[in-house]
């Protein structure tokens, strides 16, 4: 396929960033780059997803790695997962002398493996400055996830459906395929989860969010349901309001920079700096930043917040908060010109498992295999799953659809991503957030 016919056909398939960000990847392939790297890692403890999709999918990952080398002119491909997601590698290992200039590189589990920038310079040691993309240095990465749907997007088959690990307190954790729109409470009584005063995490215990609302649609983003106890230590922590952590951090940061050492973003040299956001906030000057890029570097990893404080304090939110602020002041990052990484990096990756000890989530690290899912019959599929401007609906209550119609696209002109029918059946209701669908 030429590379104009690899791109229309991503885009007309919906394909975004699956592994979370949910950038339309027709924009993405439209770059130029050496190198494209496959990002496997699965940096988020407890979530099984991508890891299962690799061992089971390994040639059609593969296959969309190689056209989307081709759609960005890249002679180069790399498959970066962990050395311990040993099915995954096997199936690599098997079928990957089919895939010229393709390679494997296994990493060590540590967090954040998957954070983009600190998987590119795992595989190739570049360092992307801060306000700059991949593509700068020669580099586009892609989820799993998504280069599996390229995959299918060249056979003309869109995204309909997600790879979904639910996890936590349930009875029987699993990794389900399931319908866009299926009804997250749907997927927690698949894997018998128990009633009474629960918390639901959607996504990853590092970067997710919590809600007590289960009736929630799957997205093209959505890779995991993490189930917990309301009062579980996890969730009190992380409850905590911003007033709360903000008296906090004035009695409490002694100013030991522990956040700012162990910062995955300050050991690649570019400056991230937790300690003076938390002084700022705490002194309430603005001006003790310094540099920006000190806020506007940090990739919301939350090491700084989960691990790295000894006293429990909340750093990334307060980074999160700052990079808001500087954002509505129309303060961009200055790109660096110099950039030396810690010659301690190494040592500074902190391991998966520590993670989760520390978090005290080590009960939940179980097996989540995948599982078939029982028949969905109805939908509601969410018409801005990705970054840019929501999608038009193009059709109207009534209609009757088969999946894989497209049900609405991307405005004139602007970014975003087609949306498909997850199954086939009757539009029920259409309003300017969603699509309803019954089978």
């Amino acid at each position: 396929m030429t590379k104009e016919a690899i791109i229309n056909s991503i885009r007309d398939a919906g394909v975004v960033g699956a592994g979370g960000a949910g950038f339309p990847t027709h924009v993405k392939l439209a770059a130029k780059a050496d190198t494209v790297i496959a990002n496997g890692a699965e940096c988020e403890p407890l979530l099984r997803t991508d890891q299962l999709l690799m061992a089971n999918h390994a040639k059609q990952v593969l296959t969309g790695l190689a056209l989307a080398m081709e759609a960005v002119g890249a002679k180069s491909g790399v498959v970066a997962l962990k050395a311990h997601y040993h099915d995954a590698v096997a199936a690599f290992r098997k079928v990957i002398a089919k895939y010229p200039g393709i390679r494997v590189h296994e990493m060590e589990s540590y967090y954040p493996a998957g954070d983009e920038k600190s998987i590119i310079y795992d595989v190739t040691r570049r360092v992307v400055p801060t306000g700059k993309l991949p593509a700068d240095v020669g580099v586009v990465v892609c989820n799993v996830n998504t280069l599996l749907n390229v995959a299918q997007a060249a056979k003309q088959v869109p995204v309909t459906k997600k790879f979904v690990t639910v996890s936590g307190c349930v009875g029987s954790p699993a990794t389900y395929e399931v319908p866009i729109g299926a009804d997250a409470a749907e997927l927690l009584a698949w894997a018998d989860a128990p009633i009474g005063d629960y918390t639901l995490l959607v996504g990853g215990p590092c970067m997710g969010y919590l809600t007590t609302d289960f009736h929630l649609p799957i997205t093209k983003t959505v890779g995991g349901l993490i189930l917990f106890p309301s009062g579980h230590p996890y969730v009190r922590q992380r409850s905590i309001n911003p007033q709360r952590q903000l008296a906090l951090a004035k009695a409490v940061c002694c100013q030991c920079t522990q956040c700012t050492q162990l910062c995955p973003r300050n050991a690649l040299g570019l400056g991230v700096a937790p300690h003076k956001a938390m002084r700022a906030m705490a002194q309430g000057k603005g001006s003790l930043l310094g540099d920006p890029n000190a806020i506007l570097a940090c990739s919301s990893c939350g090491l700084c917040s989960i691990y790295s404080c000894n006293f429990g304090l909340n750093p990334s939110g307060f980074m999160t908060q700052l990079k808001d602020e500087l954002g509505r002041q129309g303060v961009r990052p200055e790109p660096e010109t110099e950039i030396h990484p810690d010659s301690a990096l190494e040592l500074k990756k902190v391991p998966v498992a520590r993670i989760i000890a520390r978090m005290g989530l080590s009960a939940y690290n179980v097996p989540a295999p995948i599982t078939k899912a029982p028949t969905v019959t109805r939908v509601t599929i969410p018409l801005r799953q990705h970054i840019g401007a929501p999608s038009e609906p193009v059709v109207t209550e009534g209609a009757l659809v088969h999946e894989g119609d497209l049900i609405a696209m991307i405005p004139d002109g602007a970014l975003g991503a087609s949306v498909h029918a997850s199954l086939s059946g009757r539009v029920t209701r259409v309003t300017a957030d969603s699509i309803s669908l019954e089978a």
